[in-house]
């Protein structure tokens, strides 16, 4: 039994759920629980990841055991949007909200939930994200991050898709104006990554897109590429590049 499941057991034996989160929250600390987020998000119900993802940063601050529970309800909501294709569009809005919290906590778990819908339908995560990739730098990093997962990219047509996208977000670096702004920062910083994990899945499509970024004159890109090129998953690849 995994570490996911014998929480799920855990979790259907409890009346108080918060207090059992709140203890093996892992928080404050390096590492949330991800595996007990995990199996809150398939055992809670929409109207619990509601009351947790109204905890704002006052009520639940970063690295706090509360903020845990709002962490829960972000990716509860994730299991939701892929399991319920028509409530889909209403809660993708509101993941898409979460994306610029100032918690980075709270914008990893879009990420994560976002995920979860790319597990169930691939094809309508990359719908939504393409949208997303045309909006603010938090937005744009919850896209890539969202979509820059091993599991998701083994399809090459998806991964393409995929570095199309991070083809867009790189492109619209130039105009963007405030580059001292933490949401650029964590952009840039997410794209040094994000970059490495797509061309991985698909060097022949993603070699030469990197390629062309490497030698454009925003020093902002320079710098993405250059971070993505000390990731070891692109070592085999490192002569195209």
């Amino acid at each position: 039994m995994s570490k996911i499941d014998q929480y799920r057991a855990a979790l259907r034996t409890l009346a108080d759920w918060e207090s059992f989160l709140r203890t093996e929250s892992g928080l404050p600390g390096p590492r949330g629980n991800l595996e007990l987020a995990a199996a809150v998000a398939l055992e809670g119900h929409e109207a619990l990841f509601r009351r947790w993802i109204a905890l704002d940063p006052d009520q639940a601050p970063v690295n706090s055991p509360d903020q845990f529970l709002m962490v829960c309800g972000v990716i509860g909501l994730g299991r939701l949007a892929a399991d319920q294709p028509a409530a889909r569009p209403a809660l993708l809005a509101e993941l898409r909200r979460h994306a610029a919290d100032p918690r980075w906590r709270a914008r990893e778990a879009v990420a994560i939930a976002l995920q979860r819908l790319g597990d169930a339908d691939m094809g309508a995560l990359l719908d939504e994200m393409e949208h997303w990739a045309g909006g603010h730098p938090l937005e744009q990093r919850a896209a890539a991050a969202a979509l820059c997962e091993p599991r998701l990219l083994r399809d090459p047509a998806r991964a393409r898709r995929v570095l199309a996208v991070l083809d867009a977000i790189t492109a619209a670096i130039p105009a963007q104006r405030d580059r001292r702004s933490d949401a650029f920062k964590t952009l840039r910083q997410g794209l040094g990554y994000c970059w490495s994990v797509a061309v991985a899945a698909l060097p022949a499509d993603g070699a030469p897109l990197m390629k062309k970024w490497l030698v454009h004159p925003d020093p902002d890109i320079r710098w993405i590429m250059r971070e993505n090129l000390k990731k070891a998953r692109l070592k085999a690849i490192s002569s195209q590049l």
